[in-house]
């Protein structure tokens, strides 16, 4: 089939080469969000997506909006079958749906119907799901509504953060897309509706979301810092300054400390829950990059009684 590939972050370059590599389709050109301010300088970069692309010598489209009419007669002249998309990142409307002959098939980090929406992954851990995975579907106007044609499964382990959790799932999807486009050209694979029960919702992960409440048990903490790792980053506050949790891992044995309160070992350091304490492993002070939390403590010197959240 002939496809225009829709894709932005790099979690999104790995399916890219998969249909690349896949030697039964041709990509004709790789849709993308607009150019955008990044580092220091605030310079404008190309998304990871756009760059794969134009290293492949691939036609490189970046609409503002998926609506304008430019962009949307360009579509029309390439004439793609179908449409493969992995975070594009904004929402498609009916005009453009309607172009490719076997629509758009998105790639989504989660077993549908669970975890519609921007962050599914995020959402899984923080839910303390012990199994997610990636699913295949047609889409439609609805939010990540539409029939699915295939899944893969993934274990989540327990110290994964959400990158840990989505650079395996981005491979594993990337074989899932492949062989969805195989299977749609083929006639093999017909997409299946979704079930009506089971449907969660992973919204976009807000700052707010990612504060830590230490009143909350260990277990509760430990997911709110892996599901916002690398980003946006869970945080706290010491001294009135944001501290950010990077790893903690939970201590069922240590209950002697009240919710936030600090404990500063040799090389340790620990803080109390609404349960049991989890030790913090790695942290970043404002302003400051990410470092060992006994390093963090011997710096602040941390006095008895003081805790974090206050």
């Amino acid at each position: 089939m002939k496809l225009v590939f829709a894709g932005t972050p790099e979690v999104a370059v790995p399916a890219l080469d998969a249909l690349l590599s896949s030697g039964r389709h041709e990509v004709a050109a790789v849709v993308t969000r607009p150019d955008a301010p990044a580092g220091r300088g605030r310079r404008l970069v190309a998304s990871p997506v756009a760059q794969r692309a134009e290293e492949a010598g691939i036609e490189v489209l970046k609409p503002a909006r998926p609506r304008d009419e430019e962009f949307l007669a360009r579509l029309r002249e390439i004439a793609p079958d179908c449409c493969p998309v992995v975070a594009y990142g904004a929402l498609l409307p009916k005009v453009a749906l309607d172009i490719p002959a076997r629509g758009w098939v998105n790639l989504h980090f989660s077993l549908l119907p669970a975890w519609r929406g921007a962050a599914p992954v995020q959402h899984s851990l923080m839910a303390g799901d012990q199994v997610t995975g990636a699913s295949t579907f047609l889409i439609e106007e609805g939010l990540d509504s539409g029939p699915v044609y295939g899944v893969v499964t993934e274990d989540v382990r327990p110290t994964d953060t959400s990158g840990d959790l989505l650079t395996r799932l981005a491979f594993a999807g990337a074989g899932l897309l492949a062989a969805t486009m195989d299977g749609i050209e083929d006639g093999a694979l017909q997409a299946v509706p979704q079930p009506v029960e089971g449907i969660t919702l992973a919204p976009k992960i807000q700052v707010e979301d990612a504060h830590v409440d230490f009143a909350a048990p260990a277990l509760r903490v430990d997911r709110v810092v892996r599901g916002c790792t690398p980003a946006p980053g869970a945080w706290t506050v010491f001294r009135g300054e944001r501290l950010k949790l990077i790893q903690v891992t939970p201590l069922p044995d240590r209950t002697d400390l009240a919710p936030g309160e600090l404990a500063v070992g040799k090389n340790n350091v620990y803080a109390g829950t609404g349960s049991h304490a989890v030790e913090l492993l790695w942290v970043q002070p404002q302003g400051k990059k990410p470092m060992k939390a006994a390093d963090w403590a011997r710096g602040v010197r941390i006095a008895p009684g003081e805790r974090l959240g206050a």
